[in-house]
């Protein structure tokens, strides 16, 4: 008498862009590495999954789209791929579904799963910014969500306050560090001394938000290039954004390199003295780098207003959030001026006791964000197999 085979179970993944199908693809990869028993994959996603041997039951595309302009007219397709995501939950009874990021289409279709298939355990792979914004969503979470992988270790924290299981697994810039000597490479490649100072500027990736910073930078630059004639300036970007900056930065008079692309970017962060920089996820991989920064922001005043009314946490650097307490200066609206950002900066630039402070608190942040550990997909992949074996 031969023994059964080990029956497989059938996990449900739904991606709703770009960041979420990669972050579906490892996942996947991981949870195979790490399970005792076959798993079959099913639900949406896109190129990333499908080279992990996935198929979408429909194309991601139809869903991943930004912006009024863009949701507006596709939002019947968009419905309708809600509904037929969740008629492939019902009829296919996964053990487990996870839900990936794009909390729109997402929180969408778990909403809808939590009615029409109760038994289903559904996981919700990166948080909402609901502790900046709504945080009344949180609570709202516990009818559909059974639990929450973090990306960011104060996020458990914030959702055991309102009754959410949330286990901490990683952000994915951890897996993206700049590579050891990559630094001195991209010094040596574009003759900059060890000792000269060299400033990363960040102005952003979106274009309002340059044209917005652009200029307030470049005023700071000038200033402490009178204090420091031998600084060198690098500013990554992307091509989107590239032509804006390029014509901004030859009003600046001072030695500048744009670089593209995420290797050289990493190895500008590698390089790099201080960074002054657009609030937002970028301020994280640069403190994973090790870059201590100053952070600066600025819209149109009404919208300015408006945004910083409705925040419901004490700063708007992740560093300082992860670490309960003002490390990273951030100068927002009205006190985002280049005389600000220069004094900040200025001690950031120079072997002084502020620059040791800030590269303690560094040290803390990539601690606390367990660098050097396991990789996020693989901490990702334990918290969903903790359930799928219950």
């Amino acid at each position: 008498m031969t023994a059964s085979a080990t029956p497989e179970k059938h996990v449900m993944l739904v991606a709703g862009e770009t960041s979420g199908d990669a972050l579906g693809a490892e996942l996947m990869v991981a949870l195979r590495e790490l399970s005792n028993v076959p798993l079959r994959f099913s639900g949406v996603g896109g190129p990333a999954m499908e080279r992990q041997g996935f198929t979408s039951i429909f194309p991601m595309t139809d869903i991943a789209v930004m912006g009024p302009r863009e949701i507006i007219p596709r939002l019947p397709l968009i419905f309708r791929r809600i509904w037929q995501t969740v008629r492939h939950a019902a009829d296919e009874k996964p053990d487990l579904a996870v839900v990936i990021d794009s909390p729109e289409f997402t929180h969408m279709v778990a909403k809808r799963m939590a009615r029409r298939a109760p038994g289903i355990p559904v996981v919700n792979y990166v948080l909402p910014s609901v502790w900046a914004w709504r945080q009344g969503r949180a609570r709202a979470m516990r009818r559909y969500i059974r639990r929450v992988l973090a990306l960011l270790p104060f996020e458990p924290r914030f959702l055991e306050k309102a009754g959410v299981d949330c286990v901490y697994v990683g952000h994915p810039a951890i897996e993206r560090l700049p590579e050891e000597g990559s630094g001195a490479r991209f010094r040596v490649a574009r003759g900059i001394a060890p000792e000269t100072p060299l400033l990363l500027v960040l102005p952003g990736s979106r274009l309002n938000e340059v044209k917005h910073l652009v200029e307030i930078f470049g005023e700071t630059v000038q200033k402490l290039a009178i204090e420091m004639p031998e600084l060198r300036v690098v500013v990554p970007t992307v091509p989107h954004v590239r032509e804006l900056v390029e014509k901004a930065v030859k009003e600046w008079g001072v030695p500048v390199d744009l670089v593209e692309g995420e290797e050289g970017k990493r190895a500008a962060f590698d390089a790099a003295t201080a960074a002054l920089a657009a609030s937002g996820t970028v301020t994280l991989e640069l403190a994973l780098a090790r870059v201590p920064m100053v952070v600066a922001y600025r819209a149109e005043a009404v919208v300015g207003w408006f945004a910083l009314s409705i925040l419901k946490i004490p700063s708007v650097v992740l560093v300082n959030l992860i670490l309960d307490r003002p490390s990273v200066q951030e100068y927002l609206q009205s006190r985002c001026t280049a005389d600000n950002l220069f004094e900040g900066l200025r001690p950031l630039m120079r072997d002084t006791p502020e620059r040791l402070r800030a590269l303690a608190d560094l040290d803390e942040v990539r601690a606390r964000m367990g660098v050097g550990g396991e990789s996020p997909s693989t901490r990702a992949a334990r918290a969903v197999l903790d359930l799928l074996t219950d």
